[in-house]
């Protein structure tokens, strides 16, 4: 039988099975383009533009064979208007951060305004128009004495400044008998802000009896040379890159290593949340940011009606919570 139809000659039968034969490959290659031409013409068949292939589809290839059509990968973006994911081992509000990107330098947390308070970072670039999930204090208030108190001389916030900062001069011992840590201020030179005032409402906010010392644990001593924290003013843009990889938008801020960065978008306009007393505000950013250098972490709103923790980030909204700047109020 094989003799028979391999055979260059004999009966019509056999000429026809070996024409047949030779055509089934042919046929078959044929039949699988048709269907995929015909797959793509519907245009969610296809995994690209106009002639893809479906994810999943056989094609064949020049010898005959086929292969399957890999599936589309997930990306990895966030989709729009929602924040990036705040980076693997990042604390803080962030990005006030968090709301962060690329996976943070170990000792980097996450702002509270931006991805993402404290980290290296809290808020993002100077040319967005504003962290996710994060609104002003309404309106354009004038300039208040509390405001003073705390070195805001205008409520226009400049969105670059030097980029260089300055050391605030002056010392000051630490008031309690605890373990003393050193702090040093320094202020992005060409910020419009007073910075002798800055500095001590830092340094006040530091040892308020609600503060981190109130059990004793701490207190802090302000210097003009080396020290233990380095708490920086900056401009949104300066302080944007300060708290790199943390995203902040300039809006939020951060805590990265022994460096405290407080953008002077969120330091002059506060938030909505805290409506007019962005003295209470200010006094959060700063108790927030270097708690993420005392050791500690981000925590939820405990219930609604209740005070926030100092270690919420609150720039990202209460959830219910009422604002507090205090660890002991």
């Amino acid at each position: 039988m094989e003799a028979h139809l391999t055979g260059a000659t004999g009966s019509a039968p056999a000429r026809r099975a070996v024409a047949t034969t030779a055509r089934r490959p042919r046929t078959a290659r044929a039949v699988r383009a048709a269907a995929v031409a015909l797959a793509c013409l519907l245009p969610s068949a296809c995994t690209g533009g106009q002639g893809s292939v479906p994810a999943g589809a056989s094609v064949p290839d020049a010898s005959g064979s086929t292969s399957t059509a890999p599936e589309p990968s997930a990306s990895t973006q966030s989709p729009p208007g929602e924040p990036e994911p705040t980076p693997s081992g990042a604390a803080g509000e962030g990005a006030e951060g968090v709301l962060p990107d690329a996976d943070a330098a170990p000792g980097n947390d996450p702002a509270e305004d931006g991805p993402a308070e404290d980290g290296p970072a809290e808020a993002r670039s100077a040319d967005a128009p504003g962290a996710p999930g994060v609104t002003d204090a309404p309106g354009a208030p004038g300039v208040t004495d509390a405001d003073r108190e705390a070195g805001v001389r205008t409520m226009e916030v400049a969105q670059a400044a030097s980029g260089e900062t300055d050391v605030v001069p002056g010392a000051s011992q630490a008031p309690g008998p605890g373990p003393q840590r050193s702090v040093r201020v320094e202020v992005e030179r060409g910020l419009d802000v007073d910075a002798a005032a800055f500095a001590g409402f830092v340094l006040t906010t530091l040892n308020d009896p609600r503060g981190w010392g109130a059990d004793g644990s701490v207190s802090f001593a302000r210097t003009d040379g080396p020290a233990d924290i380095r708490l920086v003013l900056a401009s949104p843009d300066t302080s944007r890159r300060m708290c790199r990889p943390l995203e902040t938008f300039g809006k939020l801020s951060c805590r990265t290593g022994d460096t405290v960065v407080l953008t002077s978008h969120r330091w002059t306009l506060g938030i909505e949340d805290y409506g007019e007393d962005r003295t209470a505000y200010r006094q959060y950013l700063v108790t927030h940011e270097v708690g993420h250098f005392l050791g500690h972490d981000h925590v939820s709103c405990p219930g609604v009606g209740r005070p926030a923790p100092t270690m919420m980030q609150q720039t990202k909204g209460l959830k219910g919570c009422l604002p507090n700047p205090w660890p002991n109020p």
